[in-house]
């Protein structure tokens, strides 16, 4: 007897999901409900001329690794890598429900098969969210595009879609909007799910967890632009080892991060662009993270400063069938707002993604063929990261040099 591979237990999922939402939807029908069913079969290679940090076995890219010399002097990081992939295929549903109350009700849930961690070709939920539309406001429960991701993101092939300079992560949250005309307001309080925040346990949703304080959220849009404001409050670690004693300890790191963004839109063209001035942002695949500012010698406790970065990106698209399109991004290592604690002998500890980095910039050029239910597309990308060391006086980098790395992306897209 065959042993289950992923691929058997994929095409197991699919069926239960499509034999769910059959009978669910003949329910439906009846009581009021509408459904709309839509998805997506897309196809990835891509090709890089280095190693890079990156997720997804590098679909999700982020900025090219550093030189790492072996004894001879080459350059270990230098190996050109390449693969294919139809993980970003998805299946989701709309349902628009009956009234409660005075609100209009809707869901969604959406799924692909990126999988976690190292595991691909298993189903992974995308969006899954209910709202009640009272006209004016609006409020949502569920999970749902990171507030900081908003209603502006780059329209580019890569599935960074702008990574690390576009924050990017969906998140479980509760957002009350409130529209009037050309004005809206956003507020929301935001947990940690798929995307989380690193620290001394690496990447966890453990010290959000422990924190007891939710992310929080406040935005104002108009018209073509908006601004928002985003604080992050978390517990690194609730307990120290000091020699062979473990003590009981009281640690909280708690930042603010600012975001600004505008759009235009027309038949033929999209513009856009968003800086953002983040503080340990690496839940929402930012750069930065904080470093030990101090330490407590008795017990061990430690006190932390953040690692500010400023990440900008600019994207234009135009056209209707045949779509060129530019992207740049630009992200600079700000330091720290105190001095790092460096026990003699010893480096400061820092916690994050890029905390190595001085700047990085990155220029592409896409060209995407559009018909209705089809995409086409090949997108070239140039990426330079400055490296160097680490000032621990006020957590800046210093003494760098370049790496740079040449990505090639080809997707087609069936849409239906």
């Amino acid at each position: 007897m065959r042993p289950f591979t992923n691929m058997h237990i994929m095409k197991k999922y699919i069926l239960i999901f499509l034999c769910l939402i059959t009978v669910s939807g003949s329910f439906a029908q009846m009581q009021d409900f509408k459904f709309k069913f839509y998805g997506q079969i897309r196809t990835d290679f891509y090709y890089n001329s280095r190693a890079n940090e990156e997720t997804v076995d590098g679909l999700f890219y982020m900025y090219p690794k550093d030189k790492v010399r072996d004894p001879e002097g080459n350059d270990l990081n230098s190996t050109p890598n390449s693969n294919f992939y139809t993980l970003y295929s998805r299946l989701g549903v709309d349902v628009a429900g009956p009234k409660l109350g005075t609100a209009k009700t809707s869901a969604k849930v959406e799924v692909d098969f990126r999988g976690t961690g190292t595991s691909y070709s298993v189903i992974r939920l995308r969006h899954a969210y209910l709202n009640l539309d009272w006209g004016k406001s609006a409020l949502l429960l569920g999970q749902n595009w990171h507030p900081l991701f908003g209603d502006v993101s780059p329209q580019i092939l890569n599935l960074s879609v702008g990574a690390p300079f576009q924050p990017f992560s969906r998140a479980p949250q509760i957002r009350y909007r409130y529209t009037n005309k050309n004005f809206q307001l956003t507020g929301a309080a935001v947990w940690q799910s798929q995307y989380t925040s690193q620290g001394p346990e690496g990447k966890t949703h453990k010290y959000l967890k422990q924190s007891c304080i939710p992310e929080f959220y406040v935005g104002a849009d108009y018209k073509n632009g908006g601004v928002g404001i985003e604080l992050l409050s978390l517990k690194p670690r609730t307990e120290s080892i000091v020699n062979t004693d473990k003590y009981k300890v009281d640690e909280r790191i708690t930042t603010l991060s600012y975001e600004a963004h505008v759009k235009y839109t027309n038949k033929d063209w999209f513009i856009a662009a968003k800086s953002v001035l983040g503080s340990n942002l690496t839940q929402a695949s930012g750069l930065g993270g904080f470093g030990i500012k101090s330490v407590n010698e008795q017990t061990g406790e430690q006190e932390y400063t953040p690692i500010r970065f400023s990440s900008s990106w600019f994207n234009v698209v135009y056209g209707q069938k045949w779509k060129p399109g530019i992207f740049v991004g630009y992200a600079k290592n700000l330091g720290t707002s105190d001095a790092l604690y460096a026990p003699k002998g010893n480096d400061a500890k820092l916690y994050g993604t890029g905390t190595d980095l001085n700047q990085l910039v990155t220029a592409g050029a896409e060209l995407t063929y559009n018909v209705p239910h089809w995409k086409f597309g090949l997108e070239y990308t140039l990426s330079s990261a400055w490296y160097g060391s680490l000032n621990t006086s006020n957590g800046k980098i210093q003494d760098t040099h370049a790496v740079c790395n040449n990505r090639i992306v080809a997707v087609a897209m069936f849409m239906f």
